[in-house]
């Protein structure tokens, strides 16, 4: 308590999260968690099968039930999770980092750089985005890193586009005019000077296709070019089920909700992030 002259001024008191930003991160943190320990955590083989106890409903055995093979989903759902999250994480990781490079190199130099660095770009979106992850999918093969691979590739123009818009305002303020005054070189000012000035565009853009590249794997799984079986993901999974929809709903009700959840959240924490940047931003003006 800070006393000024009679009247005791209380410490404000930090603002609570919002139940929007709390559930997400909650889930989330849920997810991450099951999807970290699942070596260890008690559950059965992810690829084990029992015939026996093929197609079963939830129970206190199987809490989410069995799949037409008798393969426990709660352990194939929270398996899954390392796949579906890897890929979720690394691709967009792989086209910012490239794509957030080419953008900032387009956006700073001009001549025969920005011109072959935008004709590549827009050779690149020419493809609709599915089929040209399809096409790369089939060309590398359907293993883990080259799924992950594709889905990276098709993310780079959607960032070095962002990153360049968000660029180009930034390269005629003050403090890069002062900064190439004082003699600094290009790489200084584009990573000293520029890009932690369009950071939180990039990170909040990032965050919303981690949901987008869940979705894609799920996408490409579905079509049986994504992960390979046994391994569990959850794309696969909603893709085994379908055959057995009208008897055994649960088998690919069960990973797909878990994919909407997580989804979900992606997307409510990027709108948060975007709506508290923009405020930021309007108040910096």
């Amino acid at each position: 308590m800070i006393v000024d002259g009679e009247r005791p001024i209380e410490a404000a008191a930090p603002r609570a999260m919002p139940p929007r930003v709390l559930l997400p991160l909650a889930w989330l943190a849920l997810v991450a968690a099951a999807a970290l320990a699942a070596p260890w955590l008690p559950l059965p083989v992810p690829h084990a099968m029992d015939f026996a106890a093929a197609a079963q409903g939830p129970s206190l055995q199987h809490p989410f039930g069995t799949d037409l093979d008798g393969r426990d989903l709660l352990s194939r759902v929270v398996h899954g999770a390392r796949i579906s999250l890897f890929v979720g994480l690394a691709a967009p990781t792989l086209g910012l980092v490239i794509g957030g490079a080419l953008g900032l190199i387009a956006a700073y130099y001009k001549g025969f750089v920005r011109r072959a660095i935008l004709g590549a770009l827009d050779v690149l979106l020419a493809f609709p985005t599915l089929v040209l992850a399809l096409a790369l999918t089939s060309i590398l093969g359907a293993t883990l890193e080259n799924v992950t691979l594709a889905l990276g590739i098709i993310l780079i123009p959607a960032f070095a586009r962002i990153a360049r818009a968000n660029a180009l305002p930034l390269l005629g303020r003050e403090f890069v005019l002062a900064a190439r005054t004082a003699g600094a070189g290009d790489l200084y000012i584009l990573l000293r000077e520029v890009l932690p000035n369009m950071a939180m565009p990039l990170l909040t853009y990032w965050l919303t296709m981690i949901s987008l590249v869940i979705v894609a794997e799920g996408s490409l799984s579905f079509l049986g070019v994504g992960i390979p079986p046994p391994a569990p993901s959850w794309g696969g999974m909603i893709a085994y089920g379908r055959e057995a929809l009208e008897r055994s709903p649960h088998v690919t009700l069960v990973p797909a909700a878990v994919m909407f959840l997580t989804v979900l959240s992606l997307n409510l924490l990027g709108d948060a992030l975007r709506q508290r940047t923009e405020a930021r931003e309007g108040a910096l003006r």
